[in-house]
């Protein structure tokens, strides 16, 4: 993967590592598009080096998944919910069916 960014003053197509935030006129690119890359006649190709890293977590992304746990881990339990009571029916319960019931009207 790769972004392209187009520097139109200087007519120069720029390919780079893969962007970490959005731009405006940059385009990532699959391995395929970037490899196979032209720019229009009169415009400059500038390739910067990018490093082949195999797909999946970084160490990073594993350290930061670890210490999301451990703060998970030691977050207070919540208090538990208090019971509300339902509200007064003016109706006469014909059916239940676990917690739900029919009630008819008078």
């Amino acid at each position: 993967m790769a972004t392209l960014t187009y520097v139109y003053a200087d007519q120069t197509a720029v390919l780079g590592p893969l962007a970490t935030y959005a731009e405006p006129h940059a385009y990532d690119l699959c391995e395929q598009h970037s490899e196979r890359l032209s720019a229009p006649r009169g415009w400059e190709v500038l390739r910067l080096p990018m490093e082949r890293q195999a797909p999946g977590p970084s160490e990073d992304d594993l350290l930061a998944l670890a210490d999301a746990v451990r703060e998970a881990g030691r977050a207070p339990l919540l208090a538990p919910a208090r019971r509300v009571e339902p509200a007064q029916e003016n109706g006469r319960e014909t059916t239940r069916k676990g917690h739900l019931r029919v009630l008819t009207s008078d």
